[in-house]
């Protein structure tokens, strides 16, 4: 074919126009709905310290108590990797790196709460709880020993508690407010949401606080649990969780699973009550498809089997949270909630050793895919955008460093960002 000639086609460009025009308010509702990765860091858990217990120390603390436990029932690389199964060539990269994590940055993320971790109080002593916290909380941010996020859980939006939840809210944000502002890693839970209204309800409340104080629109966002069957299925049959991160109006941050709530609504006898069991899996699973594109992570919910008494004890414990951890990670929920100190090295542990474990080989297939080498498999955009997903969340939480991700990529943080279709980190 010459140069100067043209392909034949047959569709005036007044057809392609039309479908353009058909389809722009599809292309807008897409554009809103499923805006992708909102490009932040993700914390690889939660740790849940009740009201009245929380204090100023309490970051620290944990870090401590964890590694206490870390140098009784595991002193060294190789009696922890004989306990979890690690293998021997990750095993002394995973100890260091777990017991400098402890020592740096133990808690990635805290919800100090007043639900069931609180339960039932006098509204005086909750009022000064909740003061307390926000103090607290504000003077962490500002010494700098503050976890990368923080906040509270609240009662829920149930009638029995909801004017106490709301209370408790409004206390701990304007306490925020008159000691500074709201910290940029505040994050806030809603638990036991049954009904799209609920959430609604919630919005309504924020964008209120906003108005109140000036505040830009839409600046405090939520995040949602998934503790109860009505929140999965609804009465009408449909996936009631995708109609609350539409009633979220874009404030939705995570949805987080709780294991024992749900459960129970479905019956689940106490001794069965899992991460692992089908209810679980199922109520996730609707989960990740209702959030997928939304920008709404996953947080998967807690083993409550501490790791704590006689060392073969804690080897037991340590070896079930590990195991349901490298399962959840394996499913792409990439954080989880911590109920106890005894759980951050294990917590550590399974996540250093998800990430290193396949950074070569994910690095050299993300090099083979930009240089466009092939190799033994061909991949295809969205894998490459998975690649990049899987060393940005390697790096943020301290399983590898930008060092050896450059080294073995060839790319930088924000060719990585570009890749996994996010935004520009600010990190």
């Amino acid at each position: 074919m010459g140069q100067q000639e043209t392909v034949a086609t047959s569709l005036a460009d007044a057809v392609r126009a039309g479908i353009g025009a058909a389809l722009a308010e599809v292309d807008a509702d897409l554009a809103r709905r499923y805006p992708g990765d909102p490009g932040t860091r993700q914390p690889v858990h939660t740790v849940y310290v009740p009201g009245d217990v929380f204090a100023a120390g309490t970051v620290r603390s944990w870090g401590d108590q964890a590694l206490a436990a870390l140098d009784e029932h595991a002193p060294d690389a190789a009696a922890l990797a004989a306990v979890l199964g690690l293998p021997d060539a990750l095993a002394a990269e995973v100890h260091d790196r777990v017991r400098a994590k402890l020592a740096r940055e133990p808690v990635e993320d805290l919800r100090i709460d007043f639900e069931d971790g609180y339960g039932p109080r006098p509204d005086a002593e909750e009022d000064e709880a909740a003061a307390r916290a926000a103090a607290l909380v504000a003077a962490a941010y500002r010494e700098g020993t503050a976890a990368p996020y923080m906040g509270i859980r609240m009662k829920c939006m149930e009638a029995a508690v909801r004017d106490r939840g709301i209370r408790t809210l409004d206390i701990f944000l304007t306490g925020l407010m008159r000691a500074g502002g709201l910290p940029d890693g505040l994050l806030l839970t809603l638990p036991k949401v049954t009904y799209a209204e609920q959430v609604t309800a919630m919005v309504r409340l924020l964008e209120a606080f906003e108005k109140e104080h000036g505040l830009e629109s839409g600046r405090i966002g939520f995040e949602i649990q998934i503790e109860t069957t009505q929140s999965i299925l609804g009465a009408d049959g449909r996936a009631t969780v995708a109609r609350m991160i539409e009633a979220a109006e874009g404030r939705a941050t995570s949805l987080h699973y709780g294991t024992f709530d749900y459960s129970a609504s479905c019956g689940v006898s106490a001794a069965h009550q899992s991460l692992d069991h089908p209810v679980a899996d199922h109520a996730k699973a609707v989960m990740q498809v209702a959030a997928a594109g939304t920008g709404v992570r996953l947080s998967d919910g807690s083993t409550n089997v501490l790791p704590v008494g006689p060392t073969e004890r804690v080897h037991d414990a340590w070896r079930l949270h590990h195991g349901l951890v490298r399962r959840s990670l394996a499913r792409a929920y990439y954080q989880g909630w911590d109920m106890h100190p005894g759980h951050l090295p294990t917590r550590y542990a399974a996540v250093y050793a998800f990430y290193r474990e396949g950074l070569e080989q994910a690095a050299a297939r993300l090099a083979a895919y930009v240089a466009k080498a092939g190799g033994e498999v061909m991949d295809e955009p969205a894998t490459a955008k998975a690649l990049s997903g899987y060393l940005l969340r390697g790096l943020d939480c301290g399983a590898v460093d930008p060092g050896e991700v450059a080294r073995l990529t060839g790319l930088t943080r924000a060719d990585l960002d570009a890749l996994a279709g996010r935004p520009a980190s600010t990190i």
